[in-house]
């Protein structure tokens, strides 16, 4: 079964950073494309970053130029590094991949599969 994990989430200052992983069992990321969504108390969930089976990505302007999101195909794996953290990045961080192979997507409802999330929490 499809099933992504996500780990790395925790408490970080506002401007410091955070690596989340995202692994994966019973599929090899590298013929799926995987992305990044957040979802914040009382907000909607929003769009972070996508990697494609290709290795082509998509960030969102809202975290473009401190966050990248990359993946090493040896260890099934495909990560967030996510720097100059802000009060406003606080959210529960959920890992998606594709069920379908070779598709270059990005909206949440393409996704399959999901994670059951990692609190990231900004603050002093």
């Amino acid at each position: 079964q499809l099933q992504p994990v996500e780990s790395g989430g925790g408490l970080v200052q506002p401007g410091g950073s955070l690596r989340l992983s995202c692994a994966a069992s019973g599929f090899t990321l590298d013929a799926y494309a995987t992305a990044w969504f957040r979802q914040a108390p009382g907000k909607e969930r929003e769009f972070v970053a996508a990697i494609n089976w290709n290795g082509g990505t998509t960030v969102a302007d809202s975290v473009k130029g401190r966050f990248t999101i990359s993946r090493d195909n040896a260890k099934n794996t495909v990560y967030l590094q996510m720097n100059s953290l802000k009060p406003e990045d606080t959210a529960v961080y959920y890992c998606a991949a594709d069920l379908y192979y070779y598709r270059n997507i990005v909206a949440a409802a393409d996704f399959g599969s999901w994670g059951q999330g990692t609190q990231v929490t900004v603050s002093s």
